[in-house]
């Protein structure tokens, strides 16, 4: 785990947000997507709960790093974040998603060749029509000002 975000967006970068925006803290990574759009020089996909179906999208794009974003079960203090590498992704998983993300990495690695990262956040709450908790949206805030100034620089 690394929480240098600077060290490994290089090249052609795609974020991915991941999360059902219905279920509180859930929702960060389709808030960041909301936020970063049109504002970073990459290229920025809303998956919602199903990021298996944007694969095409993400491939098309041939990136040289792809960035997920999603809630995360990380054992620490809510809003606190980690990026995980490849083989820390696939041993935690995408948090509250059905899919395999093995699969959905090892497809995108092959397809691509990119470098695969998550950024996971700590959730405080995933209950269902609660809102991002105060924690995780100071979270959200600092990591978009973060990814603005990586991205942009």
């Amino acid at each position: 785990m690394n929480n240098d975000v600077g060290d490994i967006l290089k090249g052609k970068v795609v974020i991915v947000g991941i999360g059902n925006i219905l279920r509180g803290d859930d929702g960060i990574g389709p808030a960041l997507i909301e936020r970063l759009q049109g504002t970073v020089k990459a290229v920025c996909i809303d998956a919602g709960t199903v990021p298996e179906s944007y694969t095409g999208k993400i491939t098309k794009e041939q990136p040289d790093t792809i960035l997920f974003i999603d809630a995360l079960h990380l054992d620490r203090s809510a809003g606190e974040y980690a990026v995980l590498g490849k083989d820390d992704i696939v041993k935690s998983g995408f948090t509250t998603h059905d899919i395999s993300p093995a699969m959905v990495i090892e497809y995108l690695e092959c397809q691509t060749h990119a470098d695969i990262y998550l950024l996971g956040i700590q959730p405080q709450n995933l209950s269902l029509g609660d809102e991002i908790s105060e924690p995780v949206k100071k979270t959200l805030t600092h990591v978009e000002q973060l990814l603005k100034e990586v991205l942009n620089a």
